[in-house]
């Protein structure tokens, strides 16, 4: 009895939570092998494994896979390096720390959708953006960054979005910094450049694994930002995988299709978990 109370006093929210799961997993199981089109809903049937074929083999598709892979190692290069530096320029004591510090996190907490649209009206706008400004004041022509560089846009607006996150993950882990240790290494003769690669960094190593992990997580599945500011263009040279999976679903009105897809993207993920497990539990042992 003191046994099946617990488990029964759990299993309504266990089995909700699995159902949730399981549900969408199974339905999105059966339309990956059945043809079925909004456009022709009386039209459907079991067709195999023609929808992953289809989904593979079109054009799009590996150039989607390239741009988000692109996406997903720029973003979490430029967000681990910058995050350091602005952590352990931060973590110095200065007249007006905790402002700066605020300051500094507000970006992650800007909505994804507002976050695109800030980049693309106020600041790359090639009109009346504040880098087109800035273009002129030098005597150079504004770029056009939505049409001439349309996944380094996506780069950009996405890195300062989650550079905040980094910044306050690597504060709060120098804050646990032996301070002791540093300061016996500096009277050893040790200089900035060695305190840094053999204390620091190996100090941050757990936090850059989380920030890593995390970050891979969400960065797989991006589209309000590309949806709102490129759509996926010019052509498809921003579109990414779960973009590509949108098109096929609600522009094609081919659920068969996107729902083989949106398996692809399952097995990506796993594939990336697994990686994520084995460098965070490297750095926890």
């Amino acid at each position: 009895m003191n046994r099946f109370l617990p488990r029964a006093l759990m299993a309504p929210s266990i089995i909700t939570l699995f159902l949730w799961m399981i549900v969408p997993l199974v339905m999105t199981l059966y339309f990956s092998v059945i043809h079925y089109n909004l456009m022709q809903p009386g039209e459907y049937g079991f067709v195999g494994l023609e929808n992953f074929s289809y989904f593979i083999t079109d054009p799009d598709f590996w150039p989607s896979v390239a741009h988000t892979l692109q996406l997903l190692g720029s973003v979490i290069v430029i967000t681990v390096v910058l995050g350091v530096g602005l952590a352990l320029l931060v973590n110095e004591p200065f007249p007006g720390q905790g402002i700066v510090r605020v300051l500094l996190i507000s970006p992650f907490f800007v909505m994804p959708t507002v976050n695109a649209l800030l980049w693309k009206h106020m600041m790359m706008n090639p009109i009346y953006g504040v880098m087109a400004d800035v273009w002129k004041f030098f005597g150079a022509t504004p770029i056009d960054w939505m049409t001439d560089f349309p996944l380094i846009s996506v780069i950009i607006m996405l890195s300062w979005q989650w550079l905040p996150f980094a910044c306050l993950i690597f504060i709060t882990s120098l804050q646990s910094l032996d301070r002791e240790q540093m300061d016996a290494a500096g009277m050893d003769g040790a200089t900035a450049f060695d305190k840094f690669f053999y204390l620091v960094l190996p100090h941050m190593g757990r936090s850059i694994a989380v920030v890593v992990m995390i970050e891979m997580i969400f960065l797989l599945s991006v589209f309000a930002e590309i949806f709102t500011t490129t759509g996926g263009g010019p052509g498809n040279d921003s579109t990414n995988l779960a973009f590509l999976i949108f098109k096929q679903a609600l522009m094609n009105f081919d659920v068969g299709v996107a729902s083989a897809g949106a398996l692809f993207a399952v097995v990506l993920a796993n594939i990336a978990s697994v990686f994520l497990v084995r460098l965070v539990g490297k750095n926890l042992d």
